[in-house]
């Protein structure tokens, strides 16, 4: 659409679609009342230099690369000194990175973030700590519960872009944390501070700047009721890396998720604890999960999932009983509500299980979020020791994905599953028919094979 010097549109708070009038319904992510009106300016980065970000003025024409040409270099990262963030990261800090970091309020963003500052600040890095949300006193106040930091620490409180890019050039820190980009503002765009063309424009000056000075930086993004950060959705594709907080912030337990890694593997995960001293690492984030476990109780059953490359045991609980209401309930926590209710359609219909006319509530615990299809023979034997009352073996685990036909399919890395679970003192594994040959090579517990749903129940019950 073309712009004159100051044009008005409409922006989609949601997802950041743009339209010349206001509508109910946003087209794009169908959200109602969503649209603002905002003024939008004719060059967006005027205040900024045109050779920053690119290496090459706006004159220079950007020309073709034969692909066997182009050598590649390795990226130059810095260790946080936190090795459950450096493992979500891929590494480290790749210089010149522009991060995302997500969460609900509390739960502990900038408090990380104030502990990598410190890491890298004793290890002699410069780094600049700008924060438009609290005063130097009350970052002072948390820095002193983290510990002592060096003076190679800066702090700076401020919302103007403009002023901040000066700083960043002049004191050419080698990392930079930007808390929160909801508060930061450039006077060329005619629009308030956490508005859908306040982020993307603010983001577009720290990408510059982070690719043209070769900083490192890292955003923190306040997310919206959904849980999906705040502003425009194309916010996360201009980033590098956006990792999202996970977890009650009234618990101790804290899940950073790696959603998005150009430097590395996706759907890896760090486990933190919340202390008094900030956030501490959980090394051993199975036998965590694990921890507070009922002893023989109907309805618990520990399944093995991967997040990225870790395996992690989780204990998957059930509760059936028969409902005094026409309509059934069904409520599910950490996994997905539908794969629920289809699980217990195949029990019904492959193995003559009377479901339907009772409750239903299966919950993950430790907080974790759980999509994989590898844990749905762990919800199927948690569905059915409930619903008949029959405790499993404590030294039990249980993977693979149960099909339509009732039948048990193959997971990917079973070995690593096994191994990980042999590890914690588990005796018996119960695995996809197709992996159990596999499984058993160099392994010391019991590997039992199953085809179908009506096996397990044979075998088992």
């Amino acid at each position: 659409m073309a712009k004159g010097k100051n044009s008005t549109v409409f922006f989609c708070q949601g997802c950041g679609y743009e339209s010349t009038k206001w509508m109910g319904q946003c087209p794009g992510c169908k959200e109602w009342n969503a649209f603002v009106e905002e003024t939008i300016s004719k060059s967006p980065y005027a205040g900024m230099n045109p050779t920053q970000g690119t290496g090459h003025g706006r004159g220079a024409k950007a020309q073709p690369s034969v692909l066997s040409e182009i050598q590649i270099r390795s990226e130059n990262r810095i260790s946080t000194g936190i090795g459950e963030l450096d493992r979500v990261l891929g590494g480290g800090i790749v210089q010149g990175s522009l991060t995302l970091v997500g969460g609900d309020p509390g739960i502990g963003k900038s408090t990380l973030l104030l502990q990598v500052c410190r890491n890298l600040s004793a290890e002699g890095h410069k780094i600049l700590y700008i924060s438009g949300e609290e005063s130097l006193s009350q970052i002072k106040m948390r820095a002193d519960r983290i510990g002592q930091f060096t003076d190679q620490m800066l702090l700076l409180c401020e919302t103007n872009l403009d002023e901040i890019a000066e700083v960043i050039r002049t004191k050419k820190p080698e990392t930079v944390v930007i808390d929160s980009i909801q508060t930061m503002y450039n006077e060329n765009v005619s629009a308030a501070p956490g508005s859908v063309s306040q982020v993307r424009e603010s983001t577009g000056i720290l990408l510059q700047l982070a690719k043209g000075l070769g900083v490192s930086v890292l955003i923190v993004g306040h997310v919206t009721k959904e849980g999906t950060v705040a502003g425009p959705r194309v916010l996360e594709h201009m980033v590098d890396a956006v990792l999202y907080f996970e977890g009650d912030r009234h618990a101790s337990y804290r899940i950073l998720r790696g959603v998005k890694n150009r430097f590395g593997s996706t759907n890896e995960i760090g486990v933190f604890e919340m202390q008094e001293q900030g956030l501490t690492e959980v090394l051993n984030a199975s036998e965590y999960m694990l921890s507070g476990r009922p002893e023989n109780a109907s309805g618990s059953v520990v399944a093995c999932t991967m997040e990225g490359t870790r395996p992690l045991l989780v204990e998957i609980q059930a509760l059936v009983c028969h409902s005094n209401f026409g309509i059934p309930r069904r409520q599910t926590t950490g996994t997905d509500f539908n794969r629920v209710n289809l699980l217990m359609a195949v029990l019904e219909k492959r193995s003559g299980m009377q479901l339907a006319s009772c409750d239903a509530y299966v919950n993950i615990t430790g907080g974790m979020k759980i999509q994989e299809p590898a844990v749905d023979l762990g919800i199927v034997l948690a569905v059915l020791s409930s619903f008949k009352n029959q405790a499993l073996n404590q030294k039990l685990v249980a993977f693979g994905e149960v099909g339509l036909s009732g039948e048990i399919r193959a997971v990917s890395q079973a070995r690593q599953r096994v191994a990980e679970a042999e590890k914690l003192g588990f005796e018996t594994c119960v695995v996809p028919y197709v992996c159990a040959e596999d499984c058993r090579k160099n392994c010391g517990i019991e590997i039992i094979g199953v085809k179908t749903v009506q096996e397990v129940i044979d075998r088992l019950f």
